[in-house]
């Protein structure tokens, strides 16, 4: 296992936790809006090997209360169980980022008792799925089946929307409502327009239009929230 990247420190991507985020090379989708796109094409080098990683987290126990593996998509790694397995048996929580393509992954990990918090990116509504994440004639099927392991609410987990002016519409956050209904935790997060991703030419909504998409969203998930909004 090779790693791409690494947060030694944050406060911000384990929900009431001090971590570190790990990053895994590697996506199969191709979201024009990705701000880790050299991840996603394999442009990003390797920055350690494992054992250096598993080195840094040794010094690191009673000080980080856990560990986000995010990528890239880090369940497209078959050593990936293995990979938690140690950062588990070293004391800390593991937060996994996936886009819910993998869904046999996820389950392996929540049946192993292997992964604390989930964070699963709902890129649009299933009509605009494919367009979304740039990949044409997608298979929904494995989306739909890793909402609905998370939805059995087995762990933590939130479902998250990355929110893009030329993506988006009201109409999609009724459809995303109807099928995360009764999720635990969902937040619309604003796109941040940078020069690294894919396409430049995309566009950050609106305060005002964040609220409204919102306020859609808490009709069929009442916890729904904004997350950096500006």
């Amino acid at each position: 296992m090779k790693i791409h990247g690494l947060q030694k420190m944050t406060l911000l991507d384990y929900p009431g936790l001090v971590a570190c985020t790990v990053f895994l090379g590697g996506c199969d989708f191709r979201c024009q809006f990705c701000h880790n796109y050299e991840l996603v094409d394999g442009s990003a080098e390797p920055v350690m090997e494992e054992e250096e990683f598993y080195s840094f987290l040794s010094k690191r126990v009673g000080v980080l209360d856990g560990v986000c593996v995010t990528g890239g998509e880090p369940c497209l790694r078959p050593e990936l169980p293995e990979f938690i397995r140690r950062i588990k048996d070293m004391g800390f929580k593991v937060k996994l980022d996936t886009n819910g393509g993998h869904p046999d992954m996820v389950k392996e990990l929540l049946d192993a008792g292997l992964i604390d918090y989930v964070a699963m990116d709902i890129k649009n509504s299933p009509d605009k799925y494919a367009m979304t994440i740039g990949c044409e004639f997608f298979n929904l099927n494995p989306i739909n089946r890793t909402v609905s392991l998370l939805l059995e609410n087995r762990i933590d987990y939130e479902f998250r929307t990355t929110v893009v002016e030329q993506y988006h519409a009201e109409t999609d956050f009724h459809e995303i409502g109807k099928w995360i209904s009764g999720a635990k935790n969902y937040f619309l997060q604003q796109y941040v327009p940078r020069d690294t991703v894919p396409d430049c030419t995309l566009e950050a909504p609106s305060r005002e239009t964040m609220e409204n998409y919102v306020n859609i969203a808490r009709e069929y998930v009442p916890t729904a929230k904004i997350r950096g909004v500006e």
